[in-house]
């Protein structure tokens, strides 16, 4: 089992001055594998503090981030599943399915983590999953004219089997969702003289979130 915080559009300390309290109390370190950040961290120790929830980060470049280290997009593999991760402006029109779907096969990944529009998302089309974490911290954006859910998810990753839990501050309380991804695997071909193997069906595990070691990586 991979934990993976997914997170971004945070905009600090332009649009908003921290992450919401309660959040960084469920945020702690030890818990979560691995980051992946939509971008638009921003400044320098927002990107600090993540690194100090989990040592293996990404961040894609946001249309608000300064720093040139962080690239455009990323894949990262956990077998058998491929996540590819962008910031979502490079999406025309915003958020829009068909567009992510067109990404998500030049890229040839399964799960497509995108942000920009600060509104969280998490659905199967087309054969493969799309998330966007939306806003952590709430911050307002020029596409949007009502109040923006500060929000973020965590995927647990078992196998085949991706279960997104978001997380949304309402009125002061933290609410959670859960949403499963399950990728179609192909059948192994038979040996010969052999029968065909089946597939075993991995199952999904509570909420709990194991304690493991970090390690990672440095773009700033």
């Amino acid at each position: 089992m991979v934990l993976v915080l997914i997170i971004g559009d945070l905009h600090i300390p332009h649009r908003a001055h921290d992450l919401p309290a309660k959040f960084r109390k469920l945020l702690v370190p030890g818990k979560i594998q691995q980051i992946l950040c939509t971008g638009n961290v921003c400044d320098r120790e927002t990107y600090e503090y993540l690194r100090t929830i989990a040592g293996d980060v990404y961040v894609v470049r946001g249309d608000y981030d300064e720093s040139a280290s962080f690239p455009p997009s990323a894949t990262i593999v956990h077998t058998p599943i491929r996540i590819g991760v962008i910031h979502g402006h490079q999406c025309v029109p915003t958020g829009d399915l068909d567009a992510l779907s067109a990404l998500a096969r030049q890229m040839d990944v399964d799960v497509l983590v995108s942000g920009h529009t600060h509104t969280f998302q998490a659905i199967e089309y087309d054969g493969r999953f799309f998330v966007n974490p939306g806003s952590a911290t709430g911050a307002w954006t020029g596409s949007y004219n009502g109040e923006i859910t500060p929000s973020f998810a965590l995927m647990d990753i078992q196998g085949a089997v991706v279960v997104t839990y978001v997380y949304q501050l309402v009125e002061g309380e933290v609410r959670v969702e859960k949403i499963e991804y399950r990728k179609e695997l192909e059948a192994p071909k038979p040996a010969q003289s052999q029968s065909l193997t089946s597939i075993p069906q991995s199952g999904v595990a509570p909420q709990n979130i194991p304690s493991s070691p970090q390690s990672g990586q440095t773009f700033w």
